[in-house]
């Protein structure tokens, strides 16, 4: 069986590995910039032993996630690269995220498909990329057949994974660091189709103490029932290790593509 590592406060100068949940650091002012019309947050300096691009997480507890609204999905029904938007309580944009896959599989798999998703910042660097393997949702309880996302940070050096549990009520996801101990669990309601209404996870320390969600926000009958454009957000604890941070958001595009992208 898997030993996990507990939910503890480390240094913020400890190697990445060991840094499993909380870290103590200064927090940095949030100040914003502009580029191509839009409000950017401009990136906190002075920040150790964190990934470069990692940085904005430092000084955030929340960020709203928004997909975009695509026109050629909506008048034709083909299913198009999804693109999100990530920004902080502010409104300003903090990430960019843009999936990388083929027409035939996205149209064909559906939610089941493989594809990649690279979350870039204000300067086009790519900060995050998300590897999610095809995964068959017929024989869901399978181990090859669960749901899965790799994270990277940057883009070659595996921070963890999100990993879906075989459950027959409500959705679970384990989030592992790169040993692969489960450092947060996330546990949803035993429906998260709900009409009206925003759908929370839960997001969990291994000793079961809620200390954050992941929500899927009601977006409006006609955008819910004619696209799979959705809106979410996420909180976590601000002295949360950024890298446990980035996890979080990568379980967010999981359960999106999981739940709301039929």
């Amino acid at each position: 069986m898997m030993q996990m590592k507990e939910y503890k406060e480390v240094p913020q100068d400890v190697p990445h590995d060991d840094a499993v949940a909380v870290i103590r650091q200064p927090q940095p002012t949030i100040t914003g910039n502009v580029a191509n019309g839009e409000s950017w947050m401009s990136i906190p300096v002075g920040m150790n032993n964190c990934p470069q691009g990692l940085e904005y997480l430092t000084a955030l507890d929340q960020l709203l996630i928004s997909q975009k609204l695509e026109k050629l999905e909506l008048l034709t029904g083909f299913e198009t690269k999804n693109r999100f938007k990530v920004k902080n309580s502010l409104g300003q944009n903090v990430y960019f995220a843009q999936e990388e896959s083929d027409c035939c599989t996205r149209n064909c798999l559906g939610a089941a498909r493989p594809f990649e998703l690279k979350i870039t910042d204000n300067f086009q660097n790519e900060v995050l990329h998300l590897n999610r393997p095809f995964r068959c949702d017929v024989l869901c309880c399978f181990p090859e057949c669960m749901n899965a996302v790799e994270v990277s940070a940057p883009p070659g050096q595996v921070i963890g994974t999100v990993e879906q549990v075989c459950t027959f009520l409500k959705p679970k996801f384990n989030i592992k660091n790169s040993f692969g101990d489960i450092v947060l669990y996330i546990e949803g309601p035993v429906c998260p189709w709900k009409c009206c209404s925003d759908t929370n996870f839960k997001v969990l320390s291994v000793n079961n103490e809620q200390i954050g969600k992941i929500s899927k926000q009601w977006s409006g009958l006609g955008r819910e029932l004619f696209t799979d454009a959705d809106y979410f957000s996420v909180t976590f604890p601000l002295n949360l290790d950024v890298r446990m941070k980035a996890l979080v958001l990568a379980a967010l595009f999981l359960i999106d593509v999981v739940y709301y992208e039929q």
